[in-house]
C-alpha cells in the first residue's frame, strides 16, 4: 500500500509538471505585446521581472526582430542595451538586420551596425533587401560599409536585379553609380536587364543599355 501511494504522489507531481504556467505564458503574450504595442515602459518592466530578451514568437521572431521588422527604432534601441542576440534568425532565416534594411528603418540599421550586426552575411543580404524595397537610403548607407555590392542570394538574386524586378529605378542608378555587375545570372539564367524586360520597365532597360554601353 505505501509503494502503491508513493507511486500514485510521483505519477500527481509528473502530471503537475506537464501542466502548462498561466503567469509564464501570460508574460510571454505580454513580452510580444508590448513590442507589438510599441510599449518601452512595459516592456522594460517584464525584463526586469527577468523574461528574456531574446524571447521569440511562434515564427521565430525576436523582440528585436520584430521592432526591426516594425520599423520602431525606439524600441529596437532599448532592446539593443540589453545585449540580445543580433544573430537570430526567424524561420525563414532572417536576421533584425535584413528585418531593419527590408523596412528601410535608417536609423535601425545603423544602429544594429554599431552594436556588430552582421552586414554581409551568405545568401540574402541587407542591400538586396533595402533593394527590393526601394529603400534608397538605406542602400546609399550600406554601400559606404564593407560590403559585396554584388553578393547573391541563395536563388542567384543581386540587389541591382531586386531593383530591376521590382522597378525601383532610384536603386538602379545608385547601384550602377557603384559599378554593380549588369552580367550576373540568377538560378533561372537571367540578367538584371532580362528581368527589367519581363516587368515591362522600359526606362529601366534604357538606363541599363546606356551602362551597357558604358562598360
Amino acid at each position: 500500500m505505501l509503494a502503491r501511494g508513493f507511486r500514485c504522489q510521483l505519477l500527481v507531481c509528473f502530471c503537475c509538471l506537464l501542466l502548462p504556467l498561466p503567469a509564464n505564458a501570460g508574460a510571454y503574450e505580454d513580452m510580444l505585446g508590448a513590442v507589438q504595442a510599441r510599449d518601452v515602459e512595459k516592456l522594460s518592466q517584464l525584463l526586469r521581472r527577468g523574461m528574456d530578451v531574446n524571447t521569440t514568437d511562434p515564427a521565430g521572431n525576436s523582440l528585436i526582430m520584430l521592432a526591426a521588422r516594425n520599423g520602431d527604432f525606439r524600441t529596437l534601441e532599448y532592446l539593443l542595451k540589453n545585449n540580445p542576440n543580433l544573430h537570430k534568425q526567424n524561420k525563414y532565416g532572417e536576421s533584425a538586420m535584413l528585418l531593419a534594411a527590408f523596412a528601410g528603418s535608417l536609423q535601425s540599421v545603423k544602429a544594429l551596425v554599431e552594436a556588430g550586426a552582421e552586414i554581409d552575411p551568405d545568401g540574402w543580404t541587407p542591400l538586396i533587401y533595402a533593394a527590393f524595397e526601394g529603400h534608397a537610403a538605406v542602400v546609399r548607407y550600406l554601400l559606404t560599409l564593407d560590403i559585396d555590392i554584388d553578393a547573391q542570394s541563395d536563388t542567384g538574386i543581386t540587389a541591382l536585379m531586386a531593383a530591376c524586378r521590382n522597378n525601383r529605378i532610384e536603386i538602379v542608378r545608385i547601384l550602377l553609380e557603384q559599378d554593380a555587375d549588369l552580367d550576373l545570372q540568377n538560378q533561372s539564367k537571367q540578367t538584371a536587364l532580362d528581368l527589367a524586360v519581363s516587368g515591362g520597365y522600359t526606362d529601366i532597360v534604357a538606363l541599363l543599355g546606356t551602362a551597357g554601353k558604358q562598360d
